[in-house]
C-alpha cells in the first residue's frame, strides 16, 4: 500500500502532465531551441526534464503545431521550434479552455 507522500507525489505528477503541453506551446511565440525552452520554463517555475521536453516536441511538430528548423552557423547545431498557425489557433483555444476550468476549479475550491 502506497503512503500518503507516495501518493500525494503521483497525484502532483498527474496535475504536472495536464499542463506541460500549455505551459510549452506557450513560450513558442518565438524561436527557441529545446534548452533554451527549458531555462524559460524553469525561469517561470516550472522544471522540465529534457527527456521529457523532446518527445513532446515531436509530437507537437507532427500535429503541425509546432514547425522547426535547423542551426548550423553556430558552435553547435540547433534545431529552433515557434509555433505553426495552426499553432498559434490551437494555443488560444487551450488557452480559452485553460481560464475556463481554473475558474471553475477555483470555485469548487472555495467550498
Amino acid at each position: 500500500m502506497e503512503n500518503r507522500s507516495e501518493i500525494l507525489e503521483n497525484l502532483v505528477l498527474e496535475l504536472r502532465r495536464g499542463i506541460i503541453v500549455l505551459s510549452v506551446l506557450s513560450q513558442l511565440d518565438k524561436q527557441q531551441y529545446g534548452y533554451s525552452l527549458v531555462q524559460s520554463l524553469e525561469d517561470k517555475g516550472l522544471s522540465l526534464d529534457p527527456g521529457t521536453l523532446y518527445p513532446l516536441l515531436r509530437r507537437l511538430e507532427k500535429q503541425n503545431l509546432l514547425t522547426s528548423e535547423w542551426e548550423t552557423s553556430g558552435n553547435k547545431p540547433r534545431k529552433y521550434y515557434i509555433l505553426s498557425k495552426e499553432g498559434k489557433e490551437i494555443y488560444k483555444l487551450l488557452q480559452k479552455e485553460w481560464m475556463q476550468m481554473t475558474k471553475t476549479i477555483n470555485e469548487m475550491l472555495k467550498n
